[in-house]
């Protein structure tokens, strides 16, 4: 007998309140963190040197949250949006506390609501995912929404292994529980190391209004992208099958780089200017992709600091808007007039649009102040 199993869900599968415990079960490893690493250039201290992090008070350095994310992100894909056609955004992304390498990683969903669109072929699954170590802590948290296409003219519901099916399991208020954006270890950043400079972005050298605009850019190589994904359990085909993507699979008819990687590349190519200083990723919000990467271009970055507050005496809460962009450097941009940090989906006039835009999101940082 053939038996041809489906994964994801069309939008009438989604239903308010459905939780789904999602099968993926990893032990995240030395060499996670070291592919992460030597892909995305990132220069948060916290996040690359043992020393430093126990210098902070964790008893090693913590796993980058934006592989966390990318994990969590990835898991996800296996029961919600394996049949979408686009993620369109990020909200509420916390890392609460911090996965160190040994820890097992796995991931649950809880459907928020979905809305058909007015064309009937698709909707907007609005969703929140969880990622747990096997020790019960939660370490990265956020809500997504993605464009789902409808159930087929004709089609029944998925044929799919019986444990994909919505669980029943009892799951807090996530979200609204949380009582903080950082683990207990730095929550009052009693004591800073003190290390050589070297990186720009101390709090206390920015001010609101600055915007920072780094040099160089990042070329995605197909093999790279690729092979991360597989890495991180993204199971869409949409980033890895070619003729999938060439037979109406791709809103472009061609793979495309899997977003959470375009997220983690551009916070990468910021991180020498805004995080090179910076003790832990508080949030990130209000995050899209107006536009596909592929194999072949060139990321850039650009930061705008919206907002900073006193954290303690020795560091401060800033809040960046973040920008990537393809093939064109954000300086480029600006010069010609552009409205680089306004939100895409905000602008009405077809013509402030940026094609080149391909990320954008709030980020919020704990950074250290200058020692004295």
């Amino acid at each position: 007998m053939n038996k041809r199993f489906r994964y994801g869900r069309f939008l009438e599968e989604f239903h308010e309140g459905d939780v789904y415990e999602h099968p993926w079960d990893v032990t995240v490893d030395a060499g996670h963190v070291a592919v992460f690493q030597s892909a995305f250039l990132d220069a948060t201290p916290t996040y690359a040197s043992t020393r430093y992090a126990r210098e902070l008070g964790f008893r090693d350095r913590p796993v980058h949250p934006l592989l966390l994310l990318n994990f969590a992100l990835s898991f996800s894909v296996h029961d919600v949006s394996e049949q979408a056609i686009a993620h369109l955004a990020y909200l509420n992304v916390r890392f609460p506390d911090a996965a160190f390498a040994g820890d097992t990683l796995t991931a649950y969903s809880r459907v928020i609501g979905s809305k058909k669109a007015s064309s009937g072929d698709r909707g907007v699954v609005h969703v929140e995912t969880g990622l747990e170590t096997d020790g019960g802590k939660t370490v990265c948290l956020f809500e997504r929404k993605a464009l789902v296409r409808a159930l087929p003219s004709g089609a029944t519901e998925l044929t799919r292994p019986e444990a994909l099916h919505a669980s029943g399991t009892a799951r807090p208020a996530a979200l609204g529980a949380l009582a903080h954006d950082c683990p207990p270890e730095i929550r009052d950043v009693r004591m800073v190391p003190r290390r050589l400079a070297g990186f720009a972005g101390f709090a206390d050298e920015l001010s609101v209004g600055d915007v920072i605009l780094p040099d160089f850019g990042k070329t995605v190589s197909d093999a790279e992208h690729m092979g991360i994904t597989a890495l991180v359990r993204n199971s869409h085909p949409l980033h890895f099958d070619e003729q999938f993507s060439q037979n109406g699979g791709s809103f472009s008819g061609k793979r495309v780089v899997y977003g959470g990687l375009v997220f983690a590349w551009v916070a990468a190519l910021a991180s020498r200017d805004i995080a090179g200083q910076a003790l832990w990723d508080l949030s990130f919000d209000n995050g899209a992709h107006p536009n596909g990467v592929g194999a072949g271009d060139t990321l850039y970055a650009a930061a705008k600091v919206l907002a900073k507050e006193p954290h303690g005496p020795n560091a401060q809460i800033l809040k960046f808007r973040l920008v990537g962009t393809k093939n064109v450097k954000p300086a480029e941009l600006l010069a010609g007039g552009a409205d680089l940090f306004e939100a895409e989906l905000g602008k009405k006039e077809p013509a402030k649009k940026i094609d080149a835009k391909v990320f954008e999101i709030d980020r919020t940082l704990l950074i250290r102040n200058r020692p004295a």
